[in-house]
């Protein structure tokens, strides 16, 4: 016999989000672009030939409810956690699938929720059962599908980008949970004022929801009234919308690092600011810079690396308040500084050549004699000492007859490379 006081405590102890987990399209706010009437993957779930998928979209969009909502009744549903999951898991996923399809001819779905924490070879794990039928893969992400999966999956799969909630998604995910949430309903709750309510959730249904909740449970007056004023207080601090740990952690980033290489130290220094103000970790933002001042500064201005290299060395010595001067210094000055990609392309030209064709021998006058032998068969013999003749320059080849016509190092334009373009002139 069902105990339905039981049932109504339970039901109560449930997060708020989670009793309001959409359970149909017409409750999945601000994702029309994918739900509506004539979209592709709408005409996919009504006439039950399901692809496998990437949801892309940041936390609280609605990835999971879509996924369950996408495989329907009668369909086997598997999940994996990404995080906690390895490529043992997956096998046996992929092992129950195979088993289950004697009894229902529709694939099983394997939800994997953090796709991109997957590594590569857990990834390579999927391909074959994604390729001959055995499931249909749902991925849900945060990050950039074309960067963290990898290509062969990539290729197998839909890429649906799901939106963080507007103001009018937002608006009829409040008024469900007034009208509708039982454990709402029966206190007296009315929302005067949403500015800071809207703005704390950054368009997250989840963080909405859990601020609403939060509300309730920390305010004993009633009618309660939210206002812009209780959801300050209450939340304690007026924390800027920033994530370590979810997309806007790498959005934030993204735009920090691209405002430095587009040579705007205003916009370098605010992003900075929400990093510092976010409790991004010093030391991240410092190694970060060290890469760009190699890959975006260069030979342009190779002082930029050594200013890089030394302000992660002073932050570890002065830590935080103090290190966000020096954060600043080095931000602006590469942001100031000459940009240029060049040894960034030379490398990765390099190494396309090298991975794309077959491995050169060294040229015979380049080669280390340590030995009476390798000297008799000419090992180093030919070799002319730069040191020996003006300018320290002298004629002759350094690459492999195969190779030799090749060029990897382009100069860039400006006044550092200028001079380094215009010697190479001289020499050829």
């Amino acid at each position: 016999m069902i105990n339905y006081n039981l049932c109504i405590m339970l039901n109560n102890y449930q997060p708020l989000a989670e009793r309001l987990r959409p359970q149909t399209l017409s409750d999945l706010y601000g994702q029309e672009h994918l739900t509506g009437p004539d979209t592709a993957l709408r005409k996919s779930m009504e006439t039950g030939k399901i692809p496998s998928m990437i949801l892309w979209g940041p936390p609280g969009s609605g990835k999971t409810s879509l996924a369950r909502m996408i495989t329907g009744e009668g369909r086997a549903f598997h999940t994996l956690s990404a995080v906690s999951s390895g490529v043992k898991d997956v096998r046996n996923t992929i092992k129950k699938a195979e088993s289950g399809r004697m009894f229902n001819p529709k694939p099983p779905v394997l939800f994997i929720d953090e796709i991109h924490r997957f590594s590569k070879s857990q990834q390579d794990s999927l391909l074959a059962a994604v390729e001959n039928g055995t499931l249909v893969l749902i991925g849900a992400t945060t990050e950039n599908p074309a960067f963290e999966v990898i290509s062969p999956l990539l290729s197998r799969a839909q890429v649906y980008v799901l939106k963080p909630l507007d103001e009018k998604a937002l608006d009829k995910l409040t008024a469900r949970a007034l009208q509708e949430d039982k454990t709402l309903k029966e206190q007296d709750i009315s929302i005067e004022e949403k500015s800071a309510l809207y703005r704390f959730s950054g368009g997250d249904a989840r963080k909405l929801l859990n601020i609403i909740e939060l509300l309730v449970n920390t305010t004993e007056e009633r009618p309660l009234v939210i206002t812009d004023e209780l959801v300050v207080q209450r939340l304690q601090e007026n924390t800027a919308n920033y994530d370590k740990g979810g997309e806007q952690h790498y959005d934030i980033i993204s735009a920090f690092i691209k405002s430095v290489r587009g040579s705007d130290p205003d916009a370098a220094v605010y992003w900075l600011a929400r990093m510092l103000d976010g409790g991004e970790k010093p030391e991240f933002i410092a190694r970060r810079l060290i890469i760009l001042a190699a890959e975006d500064i260069g030979l342009a201005n190779p002082n930029a690396l050594t200013i890089a290299n030394a302000t992660f060395d002073a932050i570890h010595k002065i830590g935080m308040p103090e290190a966000r001067i020096v954060l600043s210094e080095c931000a602006i000055y590469l942001a100031s500084s000459a940009k240029s990609n060049s040894a960034y392309l030379a490398i990765d030209k390099a190494l396309g050549y090298v991975k794309n064709n077959a491995p050169a021998p060294v040229p015979l006058h380049l080669r280390n004699a340590p030995a009476k032998l390798m000297k008799d068969l000419n090992y180093g013999k030919n070799y002319k000492y730069p040191h020996d003749f003006d300018g320290s320059f002298v004629q002759q080849g350094y690459l492999p007859d195969d190779v030799k016509n090749m060029t990897f190092y382009e100069p860039g334009k400006n006044p550092t490379e200028n001079k380094i373009r215009d010697k190479f002139r001289k020499i050829k």
